[in-house]
């Protein structure tokens, strides 16, 4: 433990060798884990434009076979990015606790 929290395991927004999933042990306030949310904040960014870029070019009759065989290309990289971050911060979120979920499956009233 650092600084009186917990110690946790990051899924960092990059892969490593081989596209292997690359962790961070920490509590998240040290240089590392600033990085990672600073490329993560980025990769969403570039996730954003490619979607309003593939907007336009879905509307763009004129758009090429070669055209759109790029375009999905950076669409499942950019894709792959969304998920490896949703992954590593929904495995940051605390656990539920067993009540919580009974309320919610309750209609209201029950």
């Amino acid at each position: 433990m650092t600084g009186g929290q917990a110690e946790t395991l990051r899924l960092l927004p990059w892969s490593g060798q081989g596209g292997k999933p690359c962790y961070l042990v920490g509590d998240g306030t040290g240089y590392l884990s600033r990085v990672a949310d600073d490329i993560e904040c980025v990769q969403l960014g570039m996730s954003a434009r490619l979607l309003e870029h593939a907007t336009d070019m879905l509307a763009d009759h004129k758009a090429t076979a070669a055209q759109l065989r790029f375009l999905v290309a950076r669409m499942a990289e950019a894709l792959r990015d969304v998920h490896r971050i949703a992954e590593g911060r929904g495995a940051r979120l605390p656990a539920p606790d067993s009540g919580h979920v009974d309320d919610i499956d309750s209609p209201p009233g029950a």
